[in-house]
């Protein structure tokens, strides 16, 4: 919250305004005469120089002085904000300017703080006129403590006392110390629910995001209370009832109350719940613009099913939508029920007036100080001089915000002054950093320690490009990737990605001998926009395979190197499509995503096609349940007369595939014992997330149980189900700092003998 400069302004004002009218009496009462002034003398400066007086006289040296021009000096030396005091004196033919200068803030300092950074702080009082170098103020200085009080009271620290000192200094300067005792935080000891009788206290509270005090709020920090946070549980309760029929539902009253010791919140909500309502018919009345028809297509309301606020509100969002397809950007929609008490009934009005069709003027953009107008302007589905399109203007902020170079993205509709059949359109947007310097370390039950390093810049100087370096130097695979994207190669958006690599893997072996695959390459690749939500890839690449070491080096490694030698080149072409809808990448809840991608090497010592599909799919069951499902098939096949080369193979076990086996263990064993994978792979996983106890609705840390099944086979090999690994158990998901992080615990529900078990994996950085 920000107190605005104005009262200061305004408390200057008053004091100008007093003292110019003493200074209009005195006038009055001893004018001078007017005369030409040979001279101007300031007096009073400590800190500020004359220059600034000087700048704010209406009159100079040969002028001619009279007291207008006495008393409009006057007011513009008050109106800077920099005196408490300034008088006129007249010497002769000399005008003597003596001002009392106001304070100047040297520094802002805090001591005691452990919530907040003084740097934060530091700014936010500098926003409201407090702060290094501007003009001190004691009223100001008084409002900024009761600030900081308003702060540490929105996170639950309601003993906290601020106590400012004020220091003068050399030069009329003073230093301003805000000293700190920050206390304890308050915790929610309990919440009721007073009233309900339909729904058990239990399940009403499930739905608020506050809670009680639990083993686990030390790091939810659910137990805060924060009214903002009240408002939302309310409306939440407030919506769970009017979405099951309690059309009269009503918030009779919510008493928080504060322990003596400052230290315990109790909240009590007393609600009353009404019948439960019926909706009998839905009418549309008003003006459709003669396609009832088709905006009855629309209506979610069903007849015979109690009324649900949520889908009312759904049709009438649609309807108006519908209405801004046309070209009605100011359409009004209400949802008008008639209530009968005596039978429980309702009939649900919708109507409707479009108001007048606008088109679009002009779109600009606001708040992109770094971002270039173009990289916004590129993704706007709505046109300039075209009729206004709703659907159209909610597709382009929809693609400026996919884009994650901005916090915040939003569009406002204006009305053109005098004409009113025009809007213009601007788009506010909030950079955020965009670029990424990752130095890091990871550890998995497969790689042990994994060291990484990255940089990357999603939007280089401001073009919507990206350009990364990437560093990987886990056990099994070390990498070494420079990538760049320009999403507009043409300007119909065709993307375009090139990347060159160096890559050393070592497939898994359970002798541990000392070779390794070494695999240098590049590749370019097009993404071209078939949908708003559908991208097909294609693309070419090079890469050169060397195997080095005979040492330990499986059977089926050497007798590829002996027929086609110890280095293979390639060419592959790519062909990929992919579409994702859901509503997060890191901790999903809905939604799904799918991707297929084809490699096909035409070219060069190995020729092969290779091809992998997945699927996902994302449910929300209630607010804190989620199940999950995950689907993927690999297959490969050598041409030309060729095996298919072994380094492409699949592997499955473990994380990412079938967990409480081995990573990378199932599929074909060489007589050496190795584990070399297969052609062909399939995995099933299935996931049941839960929250943790005490965690209320956080979604960052959450329990889920797993089922999983699949298996790798080899080109010789025949695909049965029976031959298919099963595996159960429990885990933690949290998005941790470094990234997400799994932790399972499981059993094999189906085994061979000589599979290798382990049961407990986990790994930072891994989805399903």
């Amino acid at each position: 919250m920000r107190i605005p400069r104005t009262c200061l302004q305004k408390l200057h004002a008053s004091v100008a305004c007093l003292v110019f009218s003493l200074a209009l009496w005195a006038g009055l009462a001893w004018g001078v005469e007017p005369f030409v002034l040979k001279d101007i003398r300031v007096e009073g400066l400590q800190r500020s120089d004359a220059g600034t007086v000087f700048a704010a006289l209406p009159f100079r040296v040969g002028d001619t002085y009279n007291d207008e021009k006495g008393a409009a000096a006057l007011r513009a030396l008050f109106s800077t904000g920099l005196y408490k005091d300034v008088r006129i004196d007249i010497d002769g033919d000399v005008v003597v300017v003596i001002v009392d200068e106001r304070s100047v803030v040297g520094r802002i300092d805090f001591t005691g703080l452990k919530e907040f950074d003084k740097d934060q702080l530091g700014k936010s009082l500098r926003d409201f006129g407090i702060g290094d170098g501007l003009p001190f103020d004691k009223a100001l200085a008084d409002r900024a403590e009761q600030e900081l009080k308003r702060q540490y009271l929105a996170r639950g620290y309601y003993g906290t006392e601020v106590v400012t000192t004020i220091t003068p200094q050399e030069r009329n300067r003073v230093n301003v110390t805000f000293t700190v005792s920050e206390g304890e935080v308050a915790h929610i000891t309990e919440i009721r629910i007073v009233g309900n009788q339909a729904f058990s206290e239990r399940t009403l509270k499930g739905l608020f995001d506050l809670t009680s005090s639990g083993w686990l709020t030390f790091y939810t920090k659910s137990d805060r209370y924060s009214r903002a946070k009240l408002n939302a549980d309310l409306e939440t309760l407030r919506a769970y009832y009017l979405n099951r029929g309690y059309l009269e539902f009503i918030i009779e009253s919510t008493q928080v109350t504060l322990s003596p010791n400052k230290q315990e919140i109790a909240i009590t909500v007393n609600i009353r719940e009404g019948q439960v309502y019926t909706v009998t018919a839905v009418k549309l009345e008003g003006d459709f613009l003669g396609k009832e028809d088709k905006f009855k297509t629309l209506v979610r309301i069903k007849p015979g099913e109690p009324y649900r606020a949520e889908t009312v509100a759904a049709t009438t969002s649609d309807f108006v939508d519908l209405f801004a397809t046309f070209g009605y950007a100011f359409a009004r929609v209400e949802a008008q029920p008639e209530i009968d008490r005596d039978t429980g009934q309702v009939v649900v009005v919708l109507r409707a007036n479009p108001l007048r069709r606008v088109y679009v003027r002009r779109i600009n953009v606001a708040g992109n100080s770094r971002t270039r107008d173009e990289v916004v302007r590129r993704e706007f589905r709505q046109l300039e001089a075209a009729w206004y399109d709703g659907r159209k203007v909610k597709l382009s902020r929809d693609r400026v915000d996919r884009l994650g170079y901005f916090s915040e993205v939003a569009i406002d509709t204006a009305e053109v002054s005098g004409s009113p059949d025009q809007v213009d359109l601007t788009v506010n947007v909030k950079e955020k950093p965009t670029g990424n310097l990752l130095i890091g370390a990871g550890f998995s039950s497969a790689d042990k320690l994994v060291l990484t390093a990255s940089v990357k810049q999603d939007n280089v100087f401001g073009t919507g490009n990206y350009l990364g370096i990437e560093v990987n130097t886990s056990k099994s695979s070390r990498l070494l990737v420079l990538s760049t994207v320009d999403p507009y190669f043409t300007t119909d958006g065709v993307s375009r990605a090139i990347d060159l690599y160096y890559r050393t893997s070592r497939p898994i072996n359970s002798q541990g001998e000392d070779y390794k695959l070494v695999t240098p390459g590049g590749s370019v690749r097009f993404g071209i926009p078939f949908s708003e939500y559908d991208t097909v890839f294609m693309g070419i690449g090079y890469e050169r395979t060397e195997i080095r070491g005979d040492t330990g080096l499986p059977l089926i490694y050497r007798l590829y190197k002996s027929e086609f030698g110890e280095v293979s080149s390639s060419m592959p072409l790519t062909v990929g499509w992919s579409r994702d809808d859901r509503d997060s990448a890191l901790v999903p809840n809905a939604g799904s995503y799918q991707r297929v991608n084809a490699d096909w090497s035409v070219a060069g010592d190995a020729k092969y096609l290779r091809v992998n599909a997945q699927y996902q799919q994302y449910w929300p069951l209630t607010k804190q349940y989620t199940f999950a499902f995950n689907s993927e098939v690999g297959w490969g096949r050598g041409l030309g007369g060729r095996d298919y080369p072994i380094f492409k193979n699949f592997f499955g076990g473990g994380l990412g595939s079938v967990r409480a086996f081995d990573q990378g263990s199932l599929g074909q064993v060489d007589v050496t014992g190795a584990y070399i994978g297969g052609t062909r792979r399939v995995n099933f996983n299935g996931e049941f997330y839960v929250p943790v106890p005490g965690a209320g609705n956080d979604r960052t840390l959450r329990l889920f149980g797993y089922v999983d099944a699949g298996n790798v086979w080899g080109e010789s090999e025949t695909v049965e189900l029976n031959s298919l690994r099963a595996s159960a158990g429990i885990g933690l998901s949290w998005l941790s700092p470094v990234g997400p992080l799994k932790l399972s615990f499981g059993t094999p529900i189906r085994k061979r003998p000589g599979d290798r078990i382990q049961r407990l994996q986990f790994q930072i950085g891994t989805a399903f």
